[in-house]
């Protein structure tokens, strides 16, 4: 990365800012924030990185960040890029290291007052029965190289023949739980290696699972389509695809380096390495980067039916008591070929979403039958002492930025920030003030992933439904979380 440069941001409205097009950029960047959230987000490469990617060659639109960005590798997270599949790129960068690290959120029949003396016990349920931490594995789920590779080309529909959930999972999960055009012979031996043992486990970092109640509903046509009401509890999994997804965009890094000077393509970012969507490189790497997506919707599907034993064991009841069901599962880093409207006319597009969320709206064929009215469910978790939401994509959405909102809150400092700022406080005892109760597999994760590490959720939500991006549906409290 080069030195940071201080680049003009013009302001659009309240909650978006324009990088004009300048030197090699093919477009403006936008930057979706309110003004109070631009000198945090300037502090570091974020801006520049959304310039940047204006540069690649096909690229269509604008290139965008939403309101959760931060500097990423090559690419911003919460970067939004689309590219023309005959003249545009592909890049992992665009993706991301974690390949479909995404969310799932479930309902329940139970109220928050039915569990409340229960917490800390569903939490120490949740923490043995799901492996986590950095290279956590599995030593009751080993998989043969062929079931490796079948999973690689189901996804989330190997785990359901397999006895991990029901088949009405399925139903809503983006694309099935299962993205098109998987070749296992794209993933290498090392990838395959890393991801045999990992099958079924939450991993590290950000990673996690929370039992949280339904604390404020800003709709409730839209919640009671959800399953969603006030009071009542839900759980949300956070992880994606483990060390299987890191290799692969690894192992394509290197290759595309290769690419982008074999096609003779500009980069202002050697991170930013890529390849000609239509290319062979191109192809190989979205067949591999489907394999480890698939991987990943697995690895959720599977972890979900280990939270449904963990409550009915805990509370010693069946599954007819605590309802839980799926509401939604979608991936946060990942390209897709969708088609999208470029001024009047129907384009098969590369949509790069790294950290961002697909955000479809009602009526959309990709939205599940049961949501078609509200648009599809945008699950967007917060930190472990503050809230996260559920929204609905909107038109707008597909109209400005191909379907596409935030992921998240975003990070506000780095991992080593917030080691120092952390300095001799004890992040479990403030959350245990807060009601929180929490397991993680190192001390260090819970100074790494404090409330404070983090953007204000309320802040970024607000953004993104003044914006029109996505609209507001319920707001979740934390009450119990696991983290890798």
């Amino acid at each position: 990365m080069s030195e940071k440069k201080f680049l003009k941001l013009e302001k659009i409205d309240n909650n978006r800012w324009r990088i004009p097009r300048h030197e090699k950029m093919n477009t403006d960047g936008v930057v979706y924030a309110c003004a109070s959230m631009l000198p945090g987000i300037q502090k570091d490469q974020s801006i520049e990185q959304v310039a940047n990617v204006a540069s690649l060659p096909g690229i269509v639109g604008n290139s965008m960040a939403m309101p959760d960005v931060h500097e990423g590798y090559g690419f911003p997270i919460g970067g939004v890029a689309a590219f023309d599949m005959q003249e545009g790129i592909v890049s992992p960068g665009g993706v991301g290291y974690d390949i479909n690290c995404g969310v799932r959120i479930y309902r329940t029949g139970l109220q928050a007052s039915e569990i409340s003396g229960k917490v800390q016990a569903l939490v120490d349920g949740l923490f043995k029965n799901i492996p986590s931490g950095i290279g956590s594995k599995r030593k009751d789920l080993k998989l043969s190289s062929k079931n490796l590779k079948d999973v690689l080309k189901k996804g989330a529909a190997w785990a359901v023949a397999h006895g991990f959930g029901s088949e009405k999972d399925l139903d809503y999960i983006e694309d099935h739980g299962c993205i098109a055009g998987a070749d296992p012979v794209m993933v290498s031996d090392r990838a395959s290696e890393r991801g045999r043992p990992q099958l079924g486990t939450l991993g590290s970092g950000n990673h996690f699972v929370e039992i949280a109640t339904v604390d404020e509903v800003y709709d409730e046509d839209i919640a009671g389509t959800l399953g969603l009401y006030k009071g009542f509890i839900t759980i949300t999994i956070h992880t994606g695809s483990r060390g299987l997804g890191y290799q692969v965009c690894d192992d394509f890094i290197k290759r595309m380096l290769k690419s982008a000077q074999k096609y003779g393509i500009y980069l202002p970012d050697r991170q930013l390495c890529c390849a000609p969507a239509s290319s062979r490189e191109g192809r190989d790497y979205l067949s591999a980067m489907a394999c480890a997506a698939n991987y990943a919707f697995a690895n959720r599907q599977i972890i979900g039916h280990w939270v449904r034993e963990t409550f009915e064991k805990v509370l010693a009841s069946g599954p007819r008591e605590t309802k839980i069901e799926l509401v939604y599962d979608v991936c946060h880093n990942i390209a897709k070929i969708e088609t999208h409207s470029v001024k009047g006319e129907k384009k098969d597009l590369c949509v790069h979403r790294k950290g961002a969320t697909r955000a479809f709206p009602p009526g959309h064929a990709q939205v599940p039958d049961d949501y078609k009215k509200i648009g599809q469910p945008v699950l967007i978790p917060g930190d472990m002492g503050r809230y996260s939401y559920v929204l609905v994509g909107t038109q707008k959405a597909m109209q400005e930025t191909f379907g596409s909102t935030c992921h998240g809150a975003g990070r506000a400092m780095s991992r080593n920030q917030a080691k120092k700022v952390s300095c001799g406080r004890s992040i479990l005892e403030e959350l245990q003030k807060k009601g929180i109760h929490v397991r993680a597999a190192g001390k260090s994760t819970l100074v790494e992933e404090m409330p404070d590490a983090y953007k204000d959720v309320n802040m970024v939500v607000g953004v993104v439904a003044a914006a029109g991006i996505g609209r507001k549906v319920a707001r979740l409290r934390p009450m119990g979380v696991i983290k890798g």
